[in-house]
């Protein structure tokens, strides 16, 4: 399951069953669970832990120093990925810092495609699609089954709402309403992912209440406060709203409008 060509610290714990292809290099404190997959040529760099059932491609480089100039060499800071994610070739994805809480997480069923990087201190929820080249600044957050288009690059600090959608090359300075979908440099919203949420089996009467709250938000030149007390009668019969409701109220940097 090993190649005799790739290097492996004796500090890494890997399980009986993980492949791993030649010239990959997996350096000290790096743990790998059952089931995972690593081509050749990839370079894991610990502290580091690595799920079940995940693969990871060729030329990719996980758990690197942190890109950021606060950075001095702490050396207990981590990159964990949970299960059965893909992570294909090129990507690029780096350790915390301590100044933003020691972690770079990414959970469960995420689907990472080419050259895409995952800076410091990012948290990526589960079943989320990366399209290749999309990039996320440090301390981004990124929840369930939100889309970036290719070459989409997310600011630092800036959250995206799950489901919304990021379409290709969208450059993002705030954060993105769950379900929304937005586009453009800078980007704009561009009404509700719609086709995300059928396919995610929302049923058509949420759809239409997500819509009467988009509206509120976004058509009726309401002030924050304003639009958060319009959203009450409609986030006590749909869960969905009410999430967009709370998202907006503890949004810090502002919605992208």
């Amino acid at each position: 399951m090993i190649d005799t060509r790739a290097v492996i610290d004796p500090k890494a714990e890997l399980a009986d069953d993980v492949s791993v292809g030649a010239y990959s290099i997996i350096g000290a404190d790096v743990e790998i669970e059952s089931g995972t997959w690593i081509a050749p040529h990839v370079v894991l760099k610990g502290p580091m832990k690595i799920g079940h059932n995940n693969k990871i491609y060729q030329f990719s480089s996980l758990g690197e120093n942190p890109q950021d100039k606060k950075y001095n060499g702490e050396a207990n800071t981590y990159l964990e990925i949970g299960n059965n994610n893909e992570i294909r070739e090129y990507c690029t994805i780096n350790r915390g810092t301590i100044q933003g809480g020691g972690v770079t997480r990414i959970g469960d069923n995420n689907w990472i495609m080419a050259y895409c990087h995952i800076a410091h201190d990012c948290i990526v929820h589960n079943n989320t699609i990366f399209a290749n080249g999309a990039s996320l600044a440090g301390h981004v957050e990124i929840e369930d089954f939100v889309i970036l288009g290719g070459f989409a690059l997310i600011h630092q600090f800036c959250i995206m709402g799950t489901h919304s959608f990021a379409a290709p090359t969208s450059l993002i300075f705030k954060d993105v309403l769950p379900y929304v979908m937005v586009c453009g440099n800078r980007a704009a919203a561009n009404g509700l992912n719609k086709e995300g949420l059928k396919r995610h089996g929302l049923s058509n009467d949420t759809i239409r209440a997500l819509y009467q709250a988009y509206k509120i938000i976004y058509k009726q030149n309401m002030i924050k406060d304003e639009a958060i007390a319009a959203l009450e009668d409609l986030s006590q019969q749909y869960s969905q709203v009410r999430n967009m409701q709370q998202f907006l109220q503890n949004s810090k940097r502002g919605i992208v409008r």
